[in-house]
């Protein structure tokens, strides 16, 4: 039996729209030259609710346990990618999972473990996560999760040209011990996934003013959060987040109706902003909500948070960052 282990993504926003019909940018001649990329991003890994999946050869394909649909999907998908005398049938298990649609990304953690352990099952360990991915049709707009599987911490990515490739990996770096997460994941809501996902894409048609929000976005990253990072000045880099991941929501302000998912996750935001927490924003489509600062200080807002009696103890879970890529154990 392989069994992988795989942390949960939280993402902090793309720093482009997709680029159909946008031409390259020119040079300092005028010239339509410079490469145009779409989507991009920063994330982070974190150590829960995570991901954990056990692959073993079988009679006949059966999948249990949480998304079991999903995860058999990805695992015959990957082995159908195979020369035909390795496409025997595989027994999954999946034993932890977190909430699909959350903003954790539960479909990329999921397919990646699930692959990683049958390509060690047919053959093919060496496949790093950018093959895994496209056997498993991963990555086809953010990378994030996919180096995050393959690399852990926080990860910056450069969005891609075109087609289906997998976006170039420009940082990783490992997340200073003493900074805790705090997510806040209410139960039984979703974000935007599928066709609504589609639909808020093709809404959003690249302008002028999006290339500038660009730009600045790309300052936040380049000036902002990695040189704060890599000093860990906390609060610099807590300022930077939340400026990145609230002007990354405008993006999709006019068709959702603000910078975030919905109202609540706005006031929640801006409650922790003003109990002193200053990295805090929403993973992807939401709903859930992340808050970077010392334990201490989240020990403290978790305890005034479940005071105030709308979130129950497991909707607030202490993370740390994962500053590893997925784990894998072959008994």
């Amino acid at each position: 039996m392989i069994r992988v282990t795989a942390a949960s993504r939280l993402h902090f926003g793309l720093v482009a729209l997709p680029t159909d019909g946008v031409p390259p940018g020119p040079n300092a001649e005028g010239q339509p030259a410079l490469p145009v990329r779409q989507f991009g991003g920063v994330g982070l890994m974190i150590d829960q609710p995570g991901v954990e999946v056990t692959v073993q050869t079988a009679d006949g394909w059966s999948a249990s346990g949480p998304c079991s649909a999903r995860a058999l999907a990805f695992a015959q998908r990957f082995v159908a990618s195979l020369p035909a005398e390795r496409q025997d049938p595989f027994a999954i298990a999946v034993e932890r999972c977190a909430p699909e649609h959350a903003g954790l990304g539960v479909g990329t953690q999921l397919g990646l473990s699930v692959a990683r352990a049958l390509a060690l099952a047919t053959g093919h360990g060496a496949w790093g996560a950018a093959e895994l991915a496209r056997r498993t049709g991963r990555g086809l707009r953010s990378s994030v999760g996919v180096h995050g599987f393959q690399h852990g911490g926080l990860i910056v990515e450069s969005g891609k040209t075109s087609g289906p490739a997998i976006a170039p990996l420009l940082a990783c770096q490992p997340f200073p011990d003493d900074w805790q997460v705090l997510v806040i994941l209410p139960r039984g809501r979703q974000g935007t996934h599928g066709a609504e996902e589609r639909d808020a894409f093709a809404a959003s048609t690249p302008r002028e003013r999006d290339l500038r929000r660009t730009d600045i976005l790309c300052r936040l990253v380049l000036l902002g959060l990695l040189p704060a990072l890599v000093e860990q000045d906390l609060p610099a880099f807590g300022e930077s987040l939340y400026e990145f991941n609230r002007r990354a929501g405008e993006w999709f302000a006019p068709w959702q109706g603000g910078v975030y998912a919905d109202s609540t996750t706005e006031e929640r935001i801006a409650w922790l902003r003003r109990h002193g927490v200053r990295g805090v924003g929403q993973s992807s489509w939401g709903p859930a909500v992340f808050a970077v600062e010392r334990p201490d200080v989240l020990h403290d807002v978790r305890r005034r948070m479940l005071d105030l009696g709308e979130l129950h103890e497991d909707e607030l879970l202490p993370c740390r960052a994962a500053n590893h890529g997925a784990l894998v154990n072959d008994t």
